[in-house]
């Protein structure tokens, strides 16, 4: 056996398929249960080959009867988009470990700039497209791929990429480390951004034809350097932590298309559940597909039942076997008076009339076509994106109704909406803050933040609702709290009103701008307390001044009161002697 060689293009192209033939094996289970969902719920996304490119035709349309999974399917997309990654509010801010640090003003308004230039990146670039496809097939498929790459007009681009064409690799924690993606390119695209050098004698050739429609195969490679392949002094992307590698599959040449690297791992491949150490995971369209089978299956029935009831099979007399009859309403057939009979009468040579008595009841039908398709919605969260609009105008529910079904629905999405934050949303953020940086276009951050380690606050409708779940216990305590206050006053004593207007902000998420910082907060009640001592003390001032006018002014040869306290005491007749 030869030793490998690390630097040689041909072992490097036979580790490449042989890693990718063992992930394809272990991918193999999952492949046909994707197809199903794709049949049934998204016929136009799913390359389970590189030849469905462009190709999966209108024929994947004819398992479905009745669209309620993928309508439902797309609320969850949108739902999502609105509540996770709404392009039209900030849903997350960039803070620090050490919360002092960032209350301060000059690190909290430079966060405040990084944040409000990715948001513009985000609008920019097709971010928001490829994080609505990718909710769409977490929905379905379990898991979603999306490739982000720099960008030299839009910092960054996506490259989403469809069940069935990538295979994923994970670490020893269940962490996506790898991905390999087989697709399809023309010659012209192949040779356009390769390079016709860099190509295959086939390609080649096929160029200097001018076939430059003819469809290449390619094989992407993403996956962490082994330690033997880099040298971390060399700042090279041959030599960085994870390679990217392109080559052709059965291409005639040894060698790669072209090798590059990533500092940091390039692929969003977010997964709506994992069960124990699976790769890939699971989804709502997984859980309804049950239903969903079921759905087309009773729809096709009542179509069934429907054409019995309006166009049933006839039976006809054998007369009219060689001539052209017109069985549409209104058609007029001659027969012959003698084989002409009452309908009712069932003769060989009788008149037109149904082969058998149709006469179908649908409504339990229906009834069951309905309760399916309310299971549908409910496993694609359709009734918690849509509870309020689905109410209708004439139903009222209280503030704390709202807040209960919001409470029951969202701790469901709980856990996902963690997971997405962890694999799609972070990874997302430091990949673009990354590219912006080497790119100059964020600000020179301030000397306070040097050796500081940035943290991702996420504040979309979604999170903060997940974090205003704990606020309906705050609400009934205060509330209760008020209450007993009507009875016993100093019983507000015992709450700690700026704790309270500090965890409350951070449950409902508002801006920290809107929240003045304790130390402004200590100054401010200084003053005023200044204030008012001074205003009391000059209040004081002014009494005593006023009453020593008073006295001054005081005729004791008179008889008033001041003469009268100011004699009171004195033993009668003293007053003569005075």
């Amino acid at each position: 056996m030869r030793p490998y060689d690390f630097s040689s293009d041909r072992d490097k192209r036979e580790a490449f398929i042989a890693r990718h033939g063992a992930l394809k094996k272990d991918r193999s289970s999952w492949v046909t249960h994707w197809t199903d969902l794709s049949k049934h719920i998204l016929p136009r996304n799913g390359r389970f080959f590189t030849s469905d490119r462009n190709r999966t035709g209108s024929d994947r349309y004819n398992k479905i009867y009745d669209n309620t999974a993928t309508r439902a399917l797309r609320t969850l997309g949108a739902g999502m988009q609105a509540g996770a990654t709404n392009p039209g509010r900030p849903w997350f801010k960039l803070t620090t470990s050490d919360p002092d640090l960032g209350k301060y003003h000059p690190v909290r308004s430079w966060l405040d700039d990084c944040v409000e230039r990715m948001q513009r990146v985000f609008s920019k670039s097709n971010t928001y497209r490829a994080l609505h496809q990718m909710y769409e097939e977490l929905g379905t498929f379990g898991t979603s791929v999306s490739i982000v790459l720099p960008d030299f007009n839009n910092v960054i681009h996506h490259y989403p990429v469809v069940c069935g064409e990538y295979a994923l690799q994970q670490d020893y924690q269940g962490n996506i480390i790898g991905c390999y993606r087989e697709f399809e390119k023309t010659v012209g695209e192949t040779v356009k951004e390769f390079g016709l050098k860099n190509c295959s004698v086939a390609v080649r050739d096929q160029w200097k034809s001018r076939q430059l429609e003819n469809a290449v195969k390619i094989l992407h490679v993403i996956e962490p350097r082994a330690d033997q392949e880099r040298d971390p002094d060399n700042p090279s992307s041959e030599h960085m932590p994870f390679k990217s590698c392109y080559m052709e599959m059965g291409g005639d040449d040894d060698k790669l298309l072209r090798e590059s690297g990533f500092k940091r791992f390039p692929v969003l491949a977010p997964r709506w559940s994992v069960a124990g150490g699976d790769v890939y995971g699971t989804s709502p369209g997984m859980e309804a597909l049950g239903d969903v089978r079921q759905l087309q299956q009773e729809q096709l029935r009542k179509g069934q039942g429907i054409d019995y009831m309006v166009r049933p099979p006839l039976q006809v007399p054998s007369q009219l076997k060689d001539r052209e009859s017109e069985l549409f309403p209104g058609g007029l057939n001659y027969v012959d008076p003698g084989t002409m009979l009452p309908y009712d009468q069932v003769t060989a040579g009788g008149g037109v009339r149904s082969a058998f008595d149709v006469n179908i009841d649908l409504n339990h039908l229906l009834a069951d076509i309905q309760d399916v398709r309310e299971r549908i919605r409910s496993s694609f969260y359709a009734d918690l994106f849509l509870m309020l609009s689905m109410a209708g105008p004439n139903t009222r529910m209280t503030a704390t109704e709202v807040a209960e079904r919001h409470e029951e629905k969202l701790l469901a999405l709980g856990p996902v909406l963690e997971r997405l934050h962890n694999e799609m949303l972070q990874p997302l953020i430091d990949i673009t803050f990354d590219s912006m940086m080497e790119a100059g276009m964020l600000p020179p951050p301030p000397d306070e933040l040097a050796g500081q380690d940035l943290t991702i606050e996420f504040v979309s409708i979604l999170a903060q609702a997940q974090r205003a779940v704990g606020s309906n216990s705050v609400d009934r305590f205060m509330g209760n709290v008020m209450q007993i206050s009507q009875i016993r006053p100093d019983v507000l004593d015992k709450v700690n009103f700026d704790k309270w207007t500090d965890q409350y902000s951070m449950m409902l998420g508002i801006d920290t701008d809107l929240i003045v910082p304790e130390a402004d907060v200590n100054a401010l009640r200084k003053a005023r307390a200044q204030a008012e001592a001074a205003q009391a003390q000059a209040a004081l001032s002014k009494d005593q001044a006023s009453a020593a006018k008073d006295m001054g002014s005081v005729k004791t040869d008179e008889r008033n009161p001041v003469a009268d306290a100011l004699t009171s005491g004195v033993e009668p007749g003293a007053e003569e002697v005075l």
